[in-house]
């Protein structure tokens, strides 16, 4: 999901207000029970399961329209999402360093787990996405190493309980000691999105331009391997589709329409097939009952910092012909980063905290 290609230039000594420029710049009050990062020594801690249900028959239900209907609101720092092994949408929340669970049926939203560390940099960073496996949450961690002013670890965190979390993979030490060609700015990279992969995780890098595994059963400094290497496409989301990885491509600035594609590809391969292209800052795609999806964040200014978000009420969610051309589902989005989708119905996160409930259509009237 990272908006942040190869030659970004992140100010480090100041505060640049980029992707999350409009949102509250404090960080949530601590809980009362204080938050902890665990050790990975010693005996194993157990791990955090989601429980209960949220199902909602309006995911089934036929809508004469697809206006964006509001769901819930007020995250703070919102990008990656998921829907767990109870039926809810999570989110992870940058700024306050928490994962939110959404029920989709009221909107209802309470935080799930705490004690992530928090952004570094006005702009992207902290908690950036989440995933289960097996029943287990994972979130990723990205832009809170040293080399941006951070003393924290850039990588994968295991939520073991409503305010502890443990780190189990140093992506960006691994990044450091194994940096892309040519140089890039932040050594540690821009990690941006996961997804679980027959156990493990797979990770975009949308500043090293690369995906990358996570092996959940390896010792921490020795489970992560480059899967595959791109030129500067800046890649995004991740999709399954048995055993093809789908993947949102950005595109280098000015993120114009024609680079925003998605492309295919299998983990231990070399070639890649581009499936669909024409989203303007494509960040996420997803497959549904009704087709391929793509999220495009919308239109970005030229002469904007390079990192900055689309133009706000620009984005879209937009469906994959099956000549490769899109189609809009639902546009004036206002800066999407990511989206889930059950049954007939897509849940989009955008920047300001907010989140979407949006009916797709059947394909006859989708072009």
């Amino acid at each position: 999901m990272s908006y942040i290609s190869k030659r970004v230039m992140l100010s480090l000594a100041a505060a640049v207000p980029l992707l999350l420029a409009s949102a509250p710049a404090a960080v949530l009050a601590a809980p009362a029970t204080a938050p902890s990062v665990s050790s990975t020594s010693g005996a194993a801690a157990p791990t955090r399961q989601a429980s209960g249900t949220s199902s909602c028959s309006h995911d089934r239900l036929r809508a004469a329209g697809s206006a964006p209907r509001l769901l819930a609101s007020g995250l703070e720092g919102a990008l990656g999402s998921t829907i767990g092994p109870d039926g809810a949408l999570y989110a992870v929340e940058g700024i306050a360093g928490e994962v939110a669970r959404i029920d989709r049926c009221s909107g209802a939203v309470s935080t799930w787990a705490s004690g992530l560390p928090t952004r570094v940099l006005e702009g992207p960073g902290g908690a950036m996405d989440i995933a289960f496996v097996h029943g287990v949450a994972y979130v990723l961690v990205s832009l809170v190493g040293s080399d941006v002013g951070g003393d924290s670890v850039v990588g994968i965190y295991r939520v073991d309980g409503p305010t502890t979390v443990t780190p189990v993979a140093d992506i960006g030490s691994w990044a450091i000691a194994n940096p892309p060609a040519p140089a890039f700015f932040v050594p540690s990279g821009v990690q941006f999105a996961l997804l679980p992969w027959r156990g493990d995780l797979l990770v975009t890098d949308g500043h090293h331009n690369r995906v990358l595994r996570v092996d959940l059963d390896g010792a921490e400094g020795a489970n992560v391997s480059e899967v595959i290497a791109f030129d500067d496409i800046v890649p995004t989301g991740l999709e399954r589709r048995g055993h093809t990885v789908l993947m949102a491509e950005a595109g280098p600035v000015p993120h114009l329409p024609e680079n925003g594609k998605v492309v295919a590809f299998r983990p231990g391969g070399t070639t890649v097939r581009e499936v669909a292209a024409g989203a303007r800052l494509a960040v996420d795609v997803e497959s549904g009952a009704r087709g391929l999806y793509v999220l495009s964040q919308g239109e970005f200014t030229p002469g904007n910092p390079e990192g900055s978000p689309a133009d706000p009420d620009t984005g879209a969610l937009m469906r994959v012909r099956r000549d490769g051309t899109l189609t809009s589902v639902a546009s004036g989005l206002d800066r999407p980063t990511s989206m889930e989708i059950v049954g007939r119905r897509a849940y989009v996160v955008d920047l300001d905290g907010d989140i979407w409930s949006i009916c797709l259509r059947s394909d006859r009237h989708q072009g």
